[in-house]
């Protein structure tokens, strides 16, 4: 059972980042970080060169450590198409986050739609994996009938669980998604 709630907590936490990443008109680091740039010969995240930070709720501010990168950073973070236009200031880069249209948030609530029946998807087949199991341990009388029950129950009890989790996140990302 405990690998079992680890798998669960690895889905959670994977859709947790996923949602982190949509832009929702207002700036949060999470939505560069993943964002690669190509510095010293080879393709790095973001938040391993520099610095993000929110000045406010629709500007981000991309500091690198190392000023000469800029450009690359820059150039980074244009290729990733990801809707921002950063601005160079010389020693920093500004990153204004334009407010979300109603259209673009019906799109992002889809999304999150998407990602949260993928995330039940992936629960489905950890439920199906350790179904599987139960039933192997029971053919070869490792386990009893009543034990073999008992698995089956607290299994699905963990399974409702996660998907009451995903159905809570996906509800808390909709609402932020759809506010103005």
């Amino acid at each position: 059972m405990s690998d079992l709630q680890s798998q669960l907590t690895k889905a959670l936490d994977h859709l947790q980042e996923t949602f982190s990443t949509f832009q929702t008109g207002r700036a949060h680091p999470s939505i560069v970080e993943g964002v690669e740039v190509e510095v010293y010969g080879s393709q790095t995240p973001i938040r391993s060169v520099a610095n993000i930070s929110c000045p406010d709720n629709q500007t981000l501010k991309v500091e690198p450590w190392d000023k000469s990168c800029i450009g690359d950073i820059e150039r980074g973070i244009n290729m990733a198409n990801i809707g921002l236009n950063p601005q160079n200031m010389g020693e920093y880069i500004l990153l204004p986050v334009p407010p979300l249209t109603e259209e673009r948030r019906k799109q992002m609530a889809k999304l999150v739609h998407e990602e949260s029946e993928n995330a039940r998807i992936t629960i489905r087949t950890i439920r199906q994996q350790f179904n599987k199991d139960i039933q192997n341990q029971k053919e070869n009388k490792d386990i009893s009938e009543d034990e073999a029950t008992k698995a089956g129950k607290d299994l699905q009890e963990k399974i409702d669980e996660a998907n009451k989790k995903i159905d809570d996140l996906m509800r808390q990302k909709e609402a932020s998604v759809l506010q103005p």
